[in-house]
């Protein structure tokens, strides 16, 4: 087994290809824009490009003028951005806005059993007492960020009380896998799929968070173990081509690029040392599903929790979305930001 190596000029290259297409999208103030835009702060980060600023800067503003949507969980994704505008332009108005997303969190969110968040992708009660994966990556992640930059330990609480519970619900602890979603009011998984993306928004989140808790912290070991057992799983479900399933464990299920991408982000930041040639398949796998005009394809359209495996297998993956964009983003930058695992060749 060789160490993982990739080309820093190339995942440069790939980032500003990806950037480009993502600026040239169309979106309202919703999930599928927070993760497209979380994507790319994640590329300011690794590059210090002023022109991701200046874009984000100036779509955001021109959305202030017209007046925000009703407040939901699934926007709270938006909020990821503005951590970073704040970040990069020390303006005082981006943090206001990622704290009122957290007091909506906090104060007026749907919950359910002890303080779950609901998953909601509007300001009705969409899926009474459903907790999603997805939820990890809007909301939990989100207000673990904002916790950690403000030193807000009731943000932190609440957060990684997100993190048990959905690992509660959503984890099989046979396959280690995790559930598309959970349904409180029926004592169910519903149609009991590991679907792929699922597992990407978990896997990644518990990653990132991973990284921000320390060894004093309880969930420190919680969430270490629940992300080593979970990719220790996926690891053995990756395809020749590098890359993970729409439904993980079903072989006529097609290969699907946005849950390939959260995966190896989540892969690249544990860092596994035996996970070397994973990483280095899924890296060839990702690269092959972007365009040369950055449209990252081969991304499932916006799933709900479906009847069937069968269902999940016809979702289109024709189009170029928000969050295929946004979670290759995400790879890419980790492996900038992961530098033991970068080298020139």
């Amino acid at each position: 087994m060789r160490k993982f190596e990739c080309d820093e000029a190339e995942v440069k290259e790939a980032i500003e290809r990806v950037v480009q297409r993502t600026m040239n999208m169309d979106f309202t103030w919703n999930w599928s824009c927070g993760v497209a835009y979380y994507g790319i702060c994640k590329a300011w980060e690794v590059t210090g490009n002023q022109e991701y600023i200046d874009f984000l800067v100036k779509w955001v503003d021109e959305y202030l003028e017209l007046g925000l949507p009703p407040m939901m969980v699934n926007a709270c994704a938006m909020g990821h951005t503005m951590i970073t505008l704040h970040e990069a332009t020390g303006d005082s108005k981006y943090l206001e806005l990622a704290l009122m997303k957290a007091e909506y969190l906090r104060n007026d969110a749907i919950r359910f059993g002890d303080g779950v968040f609901q998953h909601t992708v509007s300001s009705k009660n969409d899926f009474p007492e459903q907790a999603w994966a997805d939820t990890l990556f809007m909301a939990a992640y989100f207000l673990l960020r904002l916790g950690f930059k403000l030193d807000k330990q009731e943000y932190i609480d609440d957060a990684l009380k997100q993190f048990y519970w959905h690992e509660e619900y959503l984890q099989d602890m046979k396959t280690n896998l995790f559930y598309h979603a959970w349904d409180n009011v029926k004592q169910s998984h519903l149609s009991g799929i590991y679907w792929g993306r699922a597992n990407a928004w978990a896997a990644y989140t518990m990653a990132q968070a991973y990284k921000m808790l320390n060894p004093f912290m309880p969930m420190w070991m919680q969430i270490g173990g629940a992300l080593g057992d979970q990719l220790s799983a996926l690891v053995r479900l990756q395809t020749s081509d590098g890359l993970w399933r729409t439904v993980l464990n079903d072989e006529t299920s097609y290969e699907e690029t946005s849950a390939s991408a959260g995966i190896a982000a989540a892969m690249v930041i544990n860092g596994h040392p035996m996970h070397q040639n994973a990483m280095a398949s899924a890296y060839k796998g990702i690269l092959a599903n972007i365009d040369e005009d950055g449209s990252v394809r081969n991304v499932s359209a916006g799933t709900a929790v479906m009847y069937t495996v069968d269902d999940y297998k016809i979702i289109s993956k024709k189009r170029v979305q928000g969050w295929g964009q946004g979670l290759t983003l995400a790879y890419l930058a980790a492996l900038l930001q992961n530098k033991e695992l970068v080298s020139k060749i």
